[in-house]
């Protein structure tokens, strides 16, 4: 990769964080700059780009459980969302094409109909970045979102394979098989490839060579490649180190991203026709927000959540360019169409930043009014939270806020009550007898629903997320409750942070680590000296 470019993403990325936006906007940026000093696009870029979206793929597949897929809040959302969005763009795109654009003329009906389909996706990768920024992957609205998202992008794999003309191998059933795979892995030692690589560069290796595997194979069944990466992902989903490869490879998957967003950039200059279609394309973002809400809380799920998901879902996506490069090379498109895309992509995504930044705040505001539009029957995992007197509230109920529970309970014999916000985490808990419940500690409603009558409990933020931790306290300061709070981090950075927002107790993770380690070894070896 030029030098160059690596200037211009750190330059633009580092310039918009100072402002509170993600910095793939200014790789975005980044990408129209070099492109407006002659740099054109190059095979290497395009390569790398490509590799990226793998990596993305393969590590959302790895969060995700396909029974999760099969719920009707998910594909049904999804699919209805989508009809509905292709259906009113098109004729939104023909009506344009009265009103003076020359773009808009040329299109035939079933052109205007495959472009509204090209603008019905969201961005995953937007979408990802920004859920894992906020610190929401794993939060009510962070899976409704991504299991939307990933029956998008299986719906655009669908459509890639159709109108590459290319018909799928006779061999192409046989990757059913891979059905079989996670019961292999978990009722065998067949795992013992994962088992066996340690936590160092054998992992990450591991975690290139998984979502290679699966887009060569889909690839050489006439498959679209992404959906491999995605398929292989999905398969060790339940295996017991997905989490700990997921996270092996965010740094990675982030440094190969960056390649994607340049090539956006790169992607041309659109006229000035060409930039006034992209803002009336971007115009329309709020009518997929609205049904977005609509149709999520028509599927009993709070509204809380609908908002959140619908901002998360606030923009189109890479594979509107996808599908737009695919009607180009089939002739139905004028090439300047993708860099309208382009354009129309990045405008949504500068629109979306701020939105989903904010979302919080925005949902606070308007709560009231939201609350309208919520059924009265809600899901199970969705209903209202109802809470005794518990002495102590753990948030996050991973390994330190599991060994923060037990010292609680056991050594100081306080009520605890865990919260967490994955059923999967939920439900082991509760097989170990835990008092565990699910919870969003970021919801106000959540803190709203929490009995202050007496003395308040004390809160203790035990989740890997420091943005999780800050929007708790913010929480908490909205609703002027007494809540005392003890928060970990792991920098020094996010401990001040935390104590001017408010924590009373906040523990450096990595440093006290060291400490009790000292002292257990201490204990072990020489005694402790307390009981002479």
């Amino acid at each position: 990769m030029d030098p160059l470019w690596i200037i211009f993403a750190f330059g633009f990325g580092f310039a918009v964080k100072q402002i509170g936006l993600p910095p793939l906007v200014g790789f975005l940026t980044a990408g129209f700059a070099l492109n407006a000093f002659g740099v054109e696009h190059s095979e290497i870029l395009r390569q790398i780009a490509d590799f990226g979206v793998l990596l993305l793929l393969f590590t959302i597949g790895l969060k995700l459980k396909i029974k999760n897929l099969l719920k009707p809040e998910i594909w049904a959302a999804s699919s209805l969302h989508m009809m509905i969005i292709t259906l009113l763009f098109g004729v939104i795109v023909m009506f344009l094409s009265y009103i003076g654009f020359s773009k808009f003329a040329d299109l035939s009906v079933s052109t205007s109909f495959l472009l509204a389909f090209a603008l019905s996706f969201s961005s995953t990768i937007f979408a990802v970045k920004i859920l894992e920024e906020t610190g929401s992957m794993k939060t009510s609205h962070g899976n409704i979102a991504i299991g939307i998202l990933v029956m998008q992008d299986i719906f655009a794999v669908i459509f890639l394979t159709i109108s590459s003309g290319k018909e799928p191998s006779i061999w192409a059933p046989a990757l059913l098989l891979l059905l079989f795979v996670p019961k292999l892995i978990k009722n065998t030692k067949f795992s013992f490839l994962i088992n066996k690589t340690g936590h160092g560069e054998l992992l990450i290796l591991l975690g290139v060579l998984l979502p290679i595997t699966g887009a060569s194979l889909f690839d050489l069944v006439g498959l679209k490649p992404d959906l491999g990466a995605l398929v292989f992902g999905v398969l060790l989903a339940e295996h017991e180190r997905a989490d700990e490869l997921a996270k092996t490879m965010m740094g990675f998957k982030d440094l190969f991203l960056i390649s994607f967003f340049l090539s956006v950039g790169l992607s041309g200059i659109p006229t000035a026709e060409g930039m006034g279609i992209a803002i009336i394309l971007a115009l329309l973002i709020p009518i997929k927000t609205i049904l977005f809400f609509i149709i999520l809380s028509r599927f009993k799920l709070r509204v809380r959540t609908s908002v959140l998901a619908a901002f998360n879902l606030s923009n189109y996506s890479e594979f509107g360019l996808i599908v737009g490069a695919a009607a180009v090379a089939n002739g139905w498109m004028e090439t300047e169409w993708l860099v309208i895309f382009a354009v129309t992509l990045s405008i949504t995504m500068l629109i979306s930043s701020p939105l989903n930044t904010r979302a919080q705040s925005i949902y606070t505001r308007f709560q009231n009014k939201l609350l309208q539009f919520e059924t009265k029957n809600r899901l199970k995992e969705d209903a209202p939270i109802v809470f005794s007197n518990e002495e102590v509230i753990v948030f996050g109920m991973g390994r330190t806020g599991s060994e923060v529970y037990r010292v609680m309970s056991e050594k100081y014999n306080k009520t605890v009550l865990g919260v967490d916000i994955s059923l999967d985490v939920i439900n082991k808990q509760r097989s170990l007898g835990n008092n565990v419940i699910q919870g969003d500690a970021t919801d106000l409603r959540f803190w709203q629903r929490v009995n202050m009558s007496e003395e308040a409990p004390l809160a203790i933020l035990a989740t890997p997320s420091h943005a999780a931790h800050m929007r708790v306290i913010e929480q908490l300061n909205e609703i002027h409750c007494n809540v005392k709070v003890a928060a970990i981090g792991r920098y020094d950075d996010e401990l001040k942070e935390l104590t001017k927002a408010g924590a009373n107790v906040v523990f450096n993770l990595y440093e006290e680590a060291g400490f009790g380690f000292a002292n257990h070894t201490f204990n072990q070896i020489y005694g402790n000296p307390l009981k002479n």
